[in-house]
């Protein structure tokens, strides 16, 4: 997946309405920062990470979810730890 290092993805549900997917962060693994299209929801599964959303940094753990909206530079990543997510983007025309 480009941008993302050390992380492995899968889609659960990808279609023209919706993606779903679960994201697996190794230590040191990073989504490199950008602003999507649309309005997006990650929640942490399992482990803790790091969100940075419009140049706020805040730590992520298991059970919190983020809100990132769409058109603000966002990213997420891992230091020592690892972390599972849950994605979940809806589509607007």
């Amino acid at each position: 997946m480009e941008g993302f290092v050390n992380v492995e993805g899968k889609v659960i549900i990808g279609d023209d309405d919706l993606v779903l997917a679960v994201l697996l962060f190794g230590e040191h693994a990073h989504i490199n920062p950008h602003a999507g299209p649309n309005n997006a929801l990650v929640s942490c599964l399992e482990g803790n990470g790091f969100t940075s959303v419009g140049g706020e940094t805040a730590e992520l753990h298991a059970g919190q979810t983020v809100f990132w909206p769409a058109g603000v530079h966002h990213d997420l990543w891992t230091e020592d730890s690892t972390m599972t997510t849950l994605m979940y983007e809806p589509f607007r025309p």
